[in-house]
Formats: C-alpha cells, sequence, structure tokens
C-alpha cells in the first residue's frame, strides 16, 4: 500500500511518503534539490555505480539534476519519510536576501547530514505539517525558507549545491555513460546531464564511439543481460528493467536479435 501527502508551495513541495507491504522499487531523474528524514524502513539508491544506504533517523540531502534508482525497505513498519523539494525561484531568493553566492559544485550530490537542535525542530514542524490539509501557505512558505537556512550553516557543501544556479557543465562523456546507462531515460535527458545540447552530444557520442547513441545503449544493455543469464543464473522477468529496458517483449525481441535465441531459450539451455 502506498500512500502520498503533497503539500505544494509555488513549486516547493512537502511530501509525506508512507508506503506498506511490498518493498518499492523505481528509477527517477532527481529536478529539484531535495531533503529527507526517514522516520520508518531503510532506503537505498544507486547513482552511477555507487551505493548509498539509509535508515531510520537519517537526515539526507540529494543535489538536483541527477539520475537515481532506490529501493524503499517497508519492513514491519513500513517505509515513511517527509522531503522537502526545494524551487529555483525560492531559493533565488534566499540567496539575495542572505548574500550567498553561486558556484560550482563538483563533489557527489547525496549528503547524510548530522543534525543539530535547529535541525531537528525545524524537520519536526514539518513532519507536523505535512500530515495536515490547513497548514496557512506563508507559514509553510516561511518553514522551508527557515530549513534552507538552517541547512546552509550546517554543512558548507550543502550550502554549494543549493545556491549553484548553473546547469551540468560539460562532464567526460565515456565515464557518465558507462556509468548511467542503465538508466531508462531519453537521449534528451543524456545530453542535459553532461552539459551538451542534443546535437552536441550525438556528435561528440560519434566521435568517441564510432556508433550511434540509441544503439551503443541497446547493445551495452544486452550485453550485460546476457552476462546476468548466462552467469549469474537471473531470469529475464528480474533482468530488463534493472538494465534500462521498458517492456519484457522489447527486451526479448532486441536479444534474439542480437544474439540469435531468446533469453528464455538461453536459460533452458544452461
Amino acid at each position: 500500500m502506498e500512500s502520498k501527502k503533497d503539500q505544494t508551495l509555488s513549486e516547493s513541495k512537502l511530501i509525506q511518503n508512507l508506503y506498506f507491504g511490498d518493498n518499492v522499487e523505481g528509477e527517477a531523474f532527481v529536478s529539484d534539490h531535495i531533503f529527507s528524514y526517514i522516520i520508518s524502513g531503510r532506503h537505498d539508491v544507486w547513482i552511477g555505480y555507487k551505493k548509498y544506504s539509509f535508515t531510520a533517523g537519517d537526515y539526507r540531502f540529494f543535489r538536483r539534476n541527477q539520475l537515481t534508482k532506490s529501493i524503499k525497505h517497508t519492513e514491519s513498519n513500513g517505509f515513511k519519510s517527509i522531503a522537502v523539494h526545494f524551487d529555483q525561484n525560492t531559493l533565488m531568493e534566499i540567496s539575495k536576501e542572505y548574500g550567498f553566492k553561486s558556484e560550482r559544485f563538483y563533489g557527489e550530490g547525496v549528503k547524510t547530514i548530522r543534525a543539530n537542535d535547529k535541525l531537528k525542530k525545524s524537520v519536526e514542524i514539518l513532519s507536523e505539517y505535512a500530515q495536515r490539509s490547513d497548514v496557512d501557505r506563508e507559514i509553510l512558505r516561511i518553514k522551508i525558507k527557515e530549513l534552507v537556512v538552517i541547512l546552509a550553516d550546517i554543512d558548507p557543501e550543502v550550502k554549494q549545491m543549493l545556491f549553484e544556479f548553473n546547469a551540468p557543465g560539460k562532464l567526460d562523456l565515456e565515464g557518465f555513460m558507462n556509468g548511467h546507462y542503465r538508466y531508462n531515460v531519453p537521449l534528451e535527458k543524456f545530453a542535459f546531464l553532461t552539459g551538451r545540447s542534443l546535437s552536441g552530444f550525438k556528435r561528440d557520442f560519434a566521435t568517441l564511439f564510432r556508433i550511434t547513441p540509441s544503439r551503443w545503449l541497446t547493445k551495452k544493455r544486452l550485453y550485460e543481460a546476457k552476462y546476468l543469464i548466462e552467469n549469474c543464473k537471473q531470469r529475464p522477468s528480474d533482468v530488463y528493467l534493472e538494465i534500462g529496458f521498458a517492456n519484457i517483449s522489447h527486451f526479448s525481441y532486441a536479444y534474439k536479435k542480437e544474439f540469435g535465441t531468446s533469453p528464455l531459450q538461453k536459460i533452458k539451455n544452461n
């Protein structure tokens, strides 16, 4: 069972997440900076090849413009958290008000935050607000701005991420694609995240890999699937989503076209 309460203020959001029953797996493009506090359950997050594990009581910050995969572990008490999505207009207002400067941040885009009393109190209030539908919009706006200032004061790296308003810089294309090919997102998103226009992305890709991005992604995913099926004895139904295919019929068709046999037949032969 899944339950979500979403209180939106302009573009900022205060969200209460509540899941019971089966663990919840998902893939997402993080378009806003997100602060989150886990009330119960566990949360595993993958960004590229790196895994981050969080548990109840953890305060986390996720930088915007990232591709993520995650598993929310419901366990006996379910998975429950609150999250605040910060919109860029609100952050720009705070930047002008407090004189915070925008700087390019080159570190990891996930942080566990060591909470002080101010942050704990702020989260306590926001947790209460997340359960109500009668919260005054102006009060909620003030409390979200207070949270931003508290986070900026606690952690210099979080502050740097919050007030960096530039689009993603031009990244190493080979390194990024080898770390993110499993994500089922449009080429336009890959281009944006690597700091390129779509035409520039395709041009740089062809120069580097001597193949189109779509064909490279398909082959990369299929050869990983082949390895998982043949060597790790995984079932096609457990593999196709993990490696970036939208549905199993497309995966099976592409697999047979590439290797001459269906993934199910490969299992039987093994």
